[in-house]
């Protein structure tokens, strides 16, 4: 099963594997252009042994809970995402569904939700995405789910959304994008932060920062495949199997031994997704 709408090119070659087997906390395997019995497959060859499949829209999100019920590897993550809300996806119909799928057992979170103000630049599309960021909030402690969140240029109206709603649990900021003040207030209330690609770059310096300000138990990584491909495969197509890289990087710039560092990052996706 195959839906190509990712980046095209030469995939990148399979890293040396880990030892120590870690998850990728978030991708769109939907959007790759492999199927993905050989994603997965690619995957578990190098130490990737979980997946976590996340929707954007109701269609993926249909589709990501459908793949986590074939795949023991494989969990899922439902929601609309801030910039389909900005444009007024957020519907009572939409939000209802994305609630019924959140209650499946293989739907381990409702995400990604949030808010992005690069791509969703109008006031009226902020207080939609708002609005929904708020409704899956909701969602996520009713149906007792982890909470996704996608953060782009709102780090401030992020923290201020959740300490108002009352953050579920369980809250995973996808894609950090913060720099150290935003990793301690991850600290402070427990959210987990998960690190992709761009932690890899020569120029983001900020985001090692935030990697070292962060205590381990709340580190993750992923990959936001296709997208986001880390060092030295930037602007390739990203997948699963691309793990190995991103958490290379980040033992090297915690100092931390790697298969601990892998240990640890297992532990972490266990607990903040509940499998």
């Amino acid at each position: 099963m195959t839906r190509s709408h990712g980046r095209v090119g030469e995939p990148p070659p399979l890293p040396e594997p880990l030892a120590v087997p870690v998850l990728d906390s978030h991708a769109h395997l939907d959007l790759m252009d492999v199927d993905v019995d050989e994603a997965l497959a690619a995957a578990r060859s190098v130490g990737i042994d979980v997946v976590v499949q996340v929707g954007v829209d109701l269609p993926s999100s249909r589709w990501s809970a459908e793949v986590a019920s074939r795949y023991d590897d494989v969990h899922a993550a439902v929601a609309l995402h801030p910039n389909e809300a900005g444009r007024g996806a957020a519907t009572d119909e939409a939000l209802r569904e994305i609630e019924q799928l959140a209650a499946l057992p293989q739907v381990k979170a409702v995400g990604e939700t949030g808010l992005d103000f690069f791509r969703t630049e109008t006031a009226e599309g902020h207080r939609l995405q708002e609005e929904s960021f708020r409704a899956h909030i909701a969602i996520a402690k009713r149906t007792g789910t982890t909470l996704v969140i996608h953060d782009r240029d709102a780090h401030d109206d992020v923290v201020r959304v959740l300490l108002e709603e009352g953050a579920p649990e369980r809250v995973v900021l996808h894609c950090f994008s913060g720099g150290p003040e935003l990793a301690r207030t991850c600290a402070e209330h427990g959210w987990y932060a998960s690190f992709a690609g761009p932690v890899t770059f020569k120029a983001n310096h900020d985001l090692r920062a935030a990697v070292q300000a962060l205590p381990v138990e709340l580190l993750l990584v992923e990959t936001d495949a296709p997208f986001l491909t880390p060092m030295p495969f930037r602007g390739r197509p990203n997948a699963p199997y691309l793990v190995p890289l991103t958490v290379r990087s980040l033992a090297e710039t915690t100092g931390r031994d790697l298969d601990a560092l892998c240990a640890a990052i297992a532990d972490n996706g266990r607990r903040a997704f509940s499998f």
